[in-house]
């Protein structure tokens, strides 16, 4: 257990996911258990609260194409587990949808703080919205945080593991509102004599702005990998 983070709750994108035991809806789970998955990581203020209950739902109709991308979600909160299960009960007794995933009981505290989820100047116990992306390595990729009165777009969160699969696939970077199969943008040129290369590649494909803002269609590798997910 790394208490300085614990303490500090100074989670970094580009770390190495802290690892932790806990007690879910779904039996006892452990970080490792992920391990060549990608991981969505959240947290809720508490149990039968209006936002946290339609993100909870949105979340379970999205489920199944976070596994088609190769993702798992995770919940968390510091309320109990019975209390986890009354709700998830509650849920599928008014709306008949089951919670696929687990929600962690973190009654101490200690995960929520060991991933920066409790924010000190809106509450010393609540967890915020965090929302962490963890990679198939175990790297805390993407760190996302709403305050308690707002919720989650759940289709962004889901965008975001799919852009970065794809810069990791295509070693390269997405442009804004990118979207699956959309063009990327090429790594800027390191020589001069790159630069003059990058150049002219852009005036023959009339491919992006400058030399230092081109785009390319994506790998074929990486769009059958995407397509592959899909189906």
């Amino acid at each position: 257990m790394d208490y300085e983070l614990m303490m500090n709750g100074n989670l970094k994108i580009g770390q190495k996911a802290p690892n932790f035991n806990a007690v879910t809806t779904y039996g006892n789970i452990k970080l490792e258990d992920y391990k060549g998955k990608w991981l969505v990581f959240f947290s809720h203020p508490g149990d039968f609260t209006p936002v946290c209950t339609t993100e909870m739902i949105a979340f379970a109709n999205s489920y199944p194409y976070f596994c088609q991308i190769n993702t798992e979600l995770l919940g968390l909160s510091i309320d109990s587990n019975p209390s986890h299960l009354a709700w998830m009960n509650d849920i599928y007794q008014k709306t008949g949808i089951i919670l696929p995933f687990p929600i962690v009981a973190d009654r101490s505290g200690e995960i929520a703080r060991l991933y920066g989820m409790i924010s000190k100047d809106v509450s010393s116990t609540e967890t915020v919205r965090n929302v962490i992306i963890i990679d198939d390595k175990g790297i805390v990729r993407t760190i996302l945080i709403y305050p308690l009165n707002v919720g989650r777009n759940i289709a962004e969160i889901l965008r975001t593991v799919q852009a970065l699969q794809m810069a990791d696939c295509s070693q390269a970077s997405t442009p804004a509102n990118w979207i699956p199969n959309g063009p990327v943008i090429m790594p800027a040129p390191k020589t001069f004599e790159e630069l003059e290369e990058r150049k002219k590649y852009v005036e023959e494909n009339n491919s992006g702005m400058s030399w230092y803002l081109s785009f390319k269609e994506p790998p074929k590798k990486c769009i059958e990998e995407e397509n592959k997910n899909k189906n």
